[in-house]
């Protein structure tokens, strides 16, 4: 009998259940919760369900993930030695039609406009007393690109990626909510009448031309990210091109669909209850979303000047589409339209600061990672 006991209290010892802490216990319940937000409100479920899975796993003590070699610290080097997110951006390039932008080469600069939300988050970030790499990390939120987020936090401030990837992936999801009040604020009803002419036709070779000079132009001018701008121009190219069909289907379905299971469980594997449970994440939170509402802000104002510069013939709710929220923030901009002119069709248009605003948070995160990365 003193055998058995002694084995009973060998196997509690060594169990989880010995070693699980509060921390450990709220951040599993976080997990849950976020599953249920991606389950049953749809909430970015293809990435949400995976970090609420890895954050639910992460707080299982004595697992050995961070300490012995395995499947789950391969998946974190895969984050670590930022494998994953230009991989995605492959996937997301052979997604993405650059077709409205070169049609309309001017809305570029309604994608760099709404890159302000990053830099106003920065500077919050630091009057409260986040160090600057840590500021950058956080203001990168704004600029409602997944990916970008978790490649420039990996590199300045990996102790902060799991809070900034649930950030930025819930206020991606959050859009439709957040987005109209702010348009409607700094629009009256008759600007957002405003109807738009087609768009030109794109030739294949525009298409074609296209992110091979991005991909040259940006990589030279900001080497921090040519990893990000390659793969994302290089997927377009599969697509674009017309001749790497099968190429291009297991860029932006099959490769793309099983490295978003690997980086958002990785993510979810960095939200450890030390970690997590901190003042800091609340203010990374809210600081988030000052960033999102700022980037929004800044779109539609420089729509407002380019309405103006135009004589009337820009809407400026194709300004919100700048950040990066691909094509989420674009369909917001059409439905907005439509609720004050039903014959408004806002939605190629609002496509081109959409996808330049892919571009411009790259550019954002390589300019910040040129000053703050050494």
């Amino acid at each position: 009998m003193e055998g058995f006991m002694r084995a009973l209290t060998s196997v509690w010892t060594d169990s989880g259940f010995a070693a699980l802490t509060w921390e450990n216990l709220i951040m599993i319940l976080v997990g849950i919760v976020l599953l249920y937000l991606a389950i049953a409100k749809e909430y970015e479920p293809l990435l949400l369900m995976p970090i609420a899975f890895g954050d639910i796993m992460a707080n299982f003590p004595n697992t050995g993930f961070e300490t012995d070699m395995g499947v789950m610290m391969a998946i974190g080097f895969g984050i670590k030695y930022e494998i994953f997110p230009p991989l995605i951006f492959m996937g997301v390039g052979a997604m993405t039609d650059f077709g409205p932008l070169i049609a309309n080469p001017k809305t570029m600069l309604l994608g760099a406009a709404a890159q302000i939300g990053v830099f106003v988050a920065l500077a919050g970030a630091m009057l409260l007393g986040f160090n600057v790499q840590e500021a950058a990390s956080i203001g990168i939120i704004g600029g409602a690109d997944g990916p970008t987020s978790i490649y420039l936090t990996s590199k300045l401030a990996p102790h902060l990626l799991g809070a900034v990837a649930v950030a930025a992936y819930s206020y991606m999801s959050l859009v439709p909510l957040i987005q109209p009040p702010i348009m409607k604020l700094f629009t009256t009803k008759e600007q957002r009448k405003i109807r738009m002419t087609n768009l030109r036709p794109v030739t294949h070779f525009e298409k074609v031309a296209f992110p091979i000079v991005v991909s040259i132009v940006v990589s030279l001018l900001l080497p921090p990210v040519a990893a990000l701008m390659g793969m994302l121009c290089l997927g377009n190219l599969f697509e674009v091109s017309g001749v790497t069909a099968r190429l291009s289907d297991t860029a932006q379905n099959a490769l793309c669909n099983i490295v978003t299971i690997f980086l958002a469980t990785g993510t979810g594997l960095t939200m450890t209850g030390d970690k997590f449970i901190r003042v800091q994440t609340l203010e990374i939170i809210c600081l988030g979303l000052v960033a999102f509402a700022a980037g929004t802000a800044g779109g539609v104002l420089f729509g407002q000047i380019m309405r103006i510069a135009s004589g009337n013939k820009v809407n400026p709710l194709i300004g919100s589409a700048g950040v990066s929220a691909v094509p989420m923030a674009a369909r917001v901009s059409q439905v907005v339209g439509l609720r004050d002119n039903p014959s408004n069709y806002l939605l190629m248009q609002a496509m081109g600061p959409n996808v330049a605003g892919v571009i411009g948070t790259a550019v954002a995160a390589g300019t910040m990672l040129a000053q703050f990365g050494g």
